[in-house]
């Protein structure tokens, strides 16, 4: 029996927009008229804040009077879901001045005293009889409709752009970009993705260290590493969590730790079974190759497979069954087969949003791997490797 899926939302902001981006992250969150608990922390006070059962208005100005660089403030919002339904929701800032000693990241978001992806769901059953492949489409199509619609909300609920880049992952940190489940780029450049996952792998820096980088000079660093340089990009969900196992090592031995706290290590990561290529020649070819011809790419590589179209109707239908009043049963959907459907079949979604950024995205238990390995053989930059 595996559990329902709790991915962490990631985004990166700098020091100066950092508590606005929060704060419009927030307000974008909450559901209307919700009440609000408030935890704020900071370094040398002796006296924190916290307060629960306040408004949003409130909570937000007593953030903007009380932070400083050494603060940490965490909220729980109550949201409502695109599905419907209701959760509890964490969202964490810090402060820059914490990242004088070691490395944190910017702006977290992840479920509070609720379930974010309910364990359960209700299908249409006239007949009694069950399908593990509708049950796992309806409830794919419901899972990464909510997580999309709150990474919007997180990290781009205005048209201020205040945060470059983010994402969403079940892995345990803000891994590289092609392997998590969800990316976000304001700019709409998602060669991005690719700089920052060849550093992450290669160089080992943390990818919430580096996001807010240039892209030129993410490329400069790209292109210092020595020519047919390759790294090892895990497919599967458990492959990257096996790599996150090995960077604790790593982390903590003389021999391979980081030079500087934005480093998990100083040399590329080990390879495990399974890893795929990713040359630096690639990575180069992806930043050279216009930002639309890469969108259009994704964009096509995007397509469900025959797996999924087959049964999406199923699932419309079983949706609209339910709708009209037939019977109904409760389901477990954390099961090893409808996990094993899903982590085979979700489709990837490329969404070109309104404020201009785009947003790369599938269920939290696969990574955006498979899309790119597709669109790159499109473009030729792979050769069907």
């Amino acid at each position: 029996m595996s559990e329902a899926p709790e991915p962490k939302f990631y985004a990166w902001a700098n020091d100066a927009d950092r508590v606005d981006a929060f704060a419009a992250a927030v307000s974008a969150l909450v559901e209307p008229g919700g009440l609000c608990k408030v935890h704020l922390f900071t370094v040398g006070v002796r006296d924190n804040l916290c307060l629960y059962e306040i408004s949003v208005t409130e909570l937000l100005s007593l953030v903007r009077a009380s932070f400083t660089t050494k603060s940490t403030v965490e909220v729980y919002v109550p949201v409502l879901k695109r599905s419907g339904s209701h959760i509890n929701f964490s969202v964490r800032c810090r402060g820059a001045a914490l990242r004088a000693r070691v490395f944190v990241e910017h702006l977290v978001a992840t479920s509070g005293y609720t379930y974010l992806c309910l364990p359960w769901i209700q299908v249409a059953s006239p007949d009694g009889e069950r399908s593990i492949e509708v049950e796992s489409t309806i409830l794919s199509m419901r899972n990464q409709g909510d997580l999309e619609d709150l990474l919007e909300r997180f990290c781009a609920p205005d048209a201020t752009k205040r945060v470059p880049t983010g994402g969403y992952t079940e892995s345990l940190h803000w891994n590289a970009p092609l392997e998590i489940s969800a990316t976000y780029n304001a700019d709409g450049n998602i060669a991005r993705d690719l700089a920052l996952s060849w550093l992450h792998i290669h160089d080992g820096d943390w990818v919430g260290y580096i996001a807010g980088t240039p892209l030129d000079a993410l490329k400069e660093r790209v292109e210092a590493a020595p020519k047919g340089a390759t790294v090892g990009i895990a497919i599967e969900l458990y492959r990257v969590n096996e790599h996150v196992g090995l960077d604790y090592q790593a982390a903590h031995h003389p021999a391979t730790r980081g030079t500087h706290i934005g480093a998990v290590r100083r040399v590329p990561r080990d390879r495990l079974p399974g890893d795929v290529d990713l040359t630096r020649e690639q990575v180069l070819k992806v930043m050279e190759t216009p930002p639309n011809t890469l969108l259009e790419a994704l964009e096509a590589a995007a397509v469900p497979d025959d797996e999924w179209r087959a049964v999406e109707p199923l699932a419309l239908e079983n949706l609209a069954a339910k709708e009209q009043g037939a019977p109904v049963v409760e389901v477990d959907v954390t099961g090893k087969k409808h996990r094993h459907f899903i982590e085979q079949h979700a489709p990837y979604h490329v969404r070109r949003l309104q404020n201009g950024g785009v947003m790369l995205a599938t269920h939290p238990y696969r990574t955006l791997w498979p899309l790119w390995a597709d669109a790159l053989d499109l473009l030729g930059i792979r050769k069907n490797q």
